[in-house]
């Protein structure tokens, strides 16, 4: 019998990690035993646009948390930034000096930072977590977590090689619907997974807006970074703001939909569903040994696991939910952020009644991160699981990006049968000076 769950936009607040503790397919989450852990965590954020806000806002619900600095590129974000902090701040009665920079190695140079939060544009994602890694500081970096494959090896290479802490904002790990879905499909309640439909949308395309003039308070060359070519401002893809009267980004950074800039729906939705896809086959670390582009007869993206999964990025409902449908031979389930649906009662996980939250601004994942900074552990997302993710979504528009169906080898990292080497081209570009990898 079909059952159907609609749960609100939960707020993980009241969510004891203990509750997870013992779900054997996160074994990270042992890490939450002690959540409010007596160490001060002093945070700084880098890139501070419309997501480092939400992930702000977050961060300073956890106890022990102090956030004293930010970077940006663009100016009045960073009074913005302070403008928060600081009322915040007095509301609490807490003496706390807020400052801020433009470069991020200003902010990596204070002695006084135990970790950062990066959420930058997609390009500069490696660079500066390399940097922050070699500085010593642990790093909450937000998805996907780099724009190539090759920079996602180098950053594992580097945390690693550091011994610091470094976890991805893949944050439905830490939702209670999605580690049910998982939980059902990795012991068996589905039985064998033969067809997995995630939904997240259209890959990058080429960029066409029109130059626009660049706001002055805005280092247009630095927020370009490594990116080569002579590529344009428009304000599609910094969003402007306004300080007086204080008014925040009305979208979403356009630079993700551009291949010159991003990954399109392929990586920016594509890091949480193909995530989840990852997360539930037990692929982990792991990943796809073929990738299928849209064309030739096909609407959707195709992944091919070596189990015989098959996994596409095909709609599972009339309304384009974002979300995952994993179908086995015995039974099937579809799970997004707001959605639960199941083919029989015994799959469907526990009612939450929780208030509404903005999905961005819930603390479940970001408490994870602190108490892995605490206990030097690794958080539920750590970097080689960030990696391998970001490697399907990758590997999706490489495939596309090509027109052809490519062959992986998931563990060695490395194409097969890449006649003239052609998709091997295309697991980095070459950054513009004085960038370097």
């Amino acid at each position: 019998m079909n059952s159907k769950y609609q749960s609100s936009r939960r707020s993980f607040i009241k969510k004891s990690a203990a509750g997870f503790a013992g779900i054997t397919i996160l074994p990270s989450l042992t890490s939450l035993a002690n959540p409010f852990a007596a160490k001060e965590v002093k945070l700084g954020f880098i890139g501070i646009g419309q997501q480092a806000m939400n992930l702000l806002r977050a961060f300073i619900q956890v106890e022990g948390v102090t956030v004293v600095a930010g970077c940006d590129v663009y100016g009045r974000k960073r009074t913005r930034f302070e403008n928060v902090l600081n009322e915040h701040y007095e509301k609490e009665k807490k003496k706390v000096e807020i400052k801020t920079y433009e470069r991020y190695q200003d902010l990596l140079a204070r002695p006084d930072i135990d970790a950062v939060v990066i959420a930058t544009p997609d390009h500069w994602h490696a660079l500066v977590a390399i940097a922050a890694v070699e500085a010593g500081k642990d790093v909450y970096l937000e998805k996907p977590m780099t724009f190539t494959i090759t920079e996602g090896q180098a950053l594992v290479k580097a945390t690693r090689k550091n011994n610091r802490v470094l976890g991805i904002g893949s944050q439905q790990r830490s939702d209670p619907n999605f580690q049910h879905a998982v939980k059902m499909v990795q012991t068996g309640q589905l039985g064998k997974i033969e067809k997995v439909n995630a939904y997240v949308g259209a890959p990058p395309t080429p960029y066409t807006l029109p130059a626009e003039d660049v706001p002055e308070d805005l280092n247009w060359d630095l927020w370009l970074g490594p990116l080569p070519g002579n590529l344009h401002y428009n304000k599609e893809l910094n969003p402007p703001i306004s300080l007086n009267p204080p008014k925040d980004e009305e979208f979403w950074g356009g630079w993700r939909w551009y291949k010159e800039f991003g990954g399109g729906f392929t990586t920016d939705w594509g890091a949480h569903m193909f995530d989840v896809v990852q997360w539930g086959l037990g692929m982990d670390r792991n990943g796809p040994v073929e990738a299928a582009p849209i064309g030739d007869g096909k609407e959707f993206m195709q992944f091919k696991y070596a189990s015989g999964a098959v996994v596409t990025s095909e709609p599972f409902n009339d309304k384009l939910t974002k979300g995952v449908k994993f179908m086995g031979d015995k039974g099937w389930l579809e799970v997004s952020r707001e959605h639960y649906l199941a083919s029989d009662d015994s799959l469907m996980p526990a009612a939450n009644s929780d208030k509404e939250v903005p999905y961005e601004q819930l603390i479940a994942h970001p408490q994870n991160f602190i108490n892995a900074v605490r206990d030097h552990v690794d958080p539920v997302v750590p970097v080689e699981i960030g990696h391998s993710s970001c490697t399907v979504c990758t590997l999706g528009n490489i495939a596309c990006d090509l027109g052809q169906t490519i062959q992986w080898d998931p563990l060695k990292e490395k194409f097969i049968g890449d006649k003239g080497g052609v998709a091997k081209a295309k697991l980095h570009y070459k950054y513009r000076r004085p960038y370097k990898l």
